[in-house]
């Protein structure tokens, strides 16, 4: 009876043909196995015969001192300590900072850059305890400013 239907009536009428039912289906059984690992290579791992587990025990045991165990003693909490600043984040003048940059005239983009970055590894607050990072701040932006000029004045 193919005729004159649909592909859907065709499906329906050939499933209820079948008269299958759903209840007696069976499902795949569900395994949490790998498939491809053996499964017992967890519980070969943990079992050692008793002798062995006390001959390794009693290796370790003997490398002890001898004495009964005592409770290690809490370490002292570390003393706050107030940060001492850097001496050259005292360096806080135009002329001072120009002095610890080393700008000279003959200097290209590259050689600025670079004195830039090494400007930076020693001055960038990022890498400067929080109490001090002010100061940091205004030292980077003074060199900032400073490269900026002299490459603004190469040719």
């Amino acid at each position: 009876m193919l005729f004159r239907q649909s592909l859907f009536q065709s499906v329906v009428e050939r499933l209820s043909d079948e008269d299958i039912d759903p209840t007696a289906e069976e499902s795949p059984a569900v395994s949490h196995r790998i498939h491809g690992m053996p499964g017992n290579y967890l519980a070969d791992s943990l079992t050692t015969e008793p002798q062995e587990a006390t001959r390794l025990q009693q290796a370790y045991l003997f490398l002890m001192e001898d004495g009964p165990l005592e409770e290690p003693a809490a370490p002292a909490p570390p003393q706050a300590q107030a940060p001492v600043i850097p001496a050259h984040l005292v360096r806080l003048s135009l002329e001072e900072i120009a002095e610890d940059l080393g700008i000279a005239p003959t200097d290209d983009r590259e050689r600025l850059a670079e004195r830039r970055r090494q400007f930076a590894k020693l001055n960038h607050p990022d890498r400067i305890h929080a109490d001090f990072r002010e100061r940091a701040t205004k030292r980077m932006k003074i060199a900032n400013l400073l490269i900026d000029e002299a490459i603004r004045r190469l040719p």
